[in-house]
C-alpha cells in the first residue's frame, strides 16, 4: 500500500541540529496524517510530532520549540527539523503514515483508509553530551 523510507539519522553533539526525511511511495494519495515517532533503548515507542494533510501539526511537550515537522505533498516526503538536540533525544526515529482520516472521494482510498498504517524501518539519531 504505502512504503516509507527514513534517512538523515546520525551522531551529533548536544545542542546540534539534524534534519530527518521520510520518502513515501505507493498509494500516497490515500495518506491523511503523517508523524514521527521515536524509541529509545529500553523504552516504549513514543509520538514525537504529527502533521495532517492540511498542514496542522502537533508535538510532544519535550520537543516543542526545538523540532519542526513539515511535509511536501508534491514530493511525498515528510521532514523533521531538530534543533538544540539533547542526549535524551537519542532514539530510533520512525516515520508513520495513516489513512484513517482520509476525507477524499477516491473509492480505493476510502476502501484502504482504515487499514493504512505504514511504518518505515527507522533511522538512528544519537546525541552525545
Amino acid at each position: 500500500q504505502v512504503q516509507l523510507v527514513e534517512s538523515g539519522g546520525e551522531l551529533v553533539q548536544a545542542e546540534g541540529s539534524l534534519n530527518l526525511s521520510c520518502a513515501a511511495s505507493g498509494r500516497t494519495s490515500c495518506i491523511s496524517s503523517m508523524g514521527w515517532y521515536r524509541q529509545a533503548p529500553g523504552k516504549e515507542r513514543e509520538l514525537v510530532a504529527t502533521i495532517t494533510s492540511g498542514g496542522s501539526s502537533a508535538y510532544v511537550d519535550s520537543v516543542k520549540g526545538r523540532f519542526t515537522i513539515s511535509r511536501d505533498n508534491d514530493k511525498n516526503t515528510l521532514y523533521l527539523k531538530m534543533n538544540s538536540l539533547k542526549p535524551e533525544d537519542t532514539a530510533v526515529y520512525y516515520c508513520n503514515a495513516d489513512g484513517s482520516g482520509y476525507s477524499g472521494s477516491n473509492p480505493l482510498c476510502v476502501f484502504l483508509s482504515s487499514a493504512l498504517d505504514a511504518w518505515g524501518q527507522g533511522t538512528l539519531v544519537t546525541v552525545s553530551s
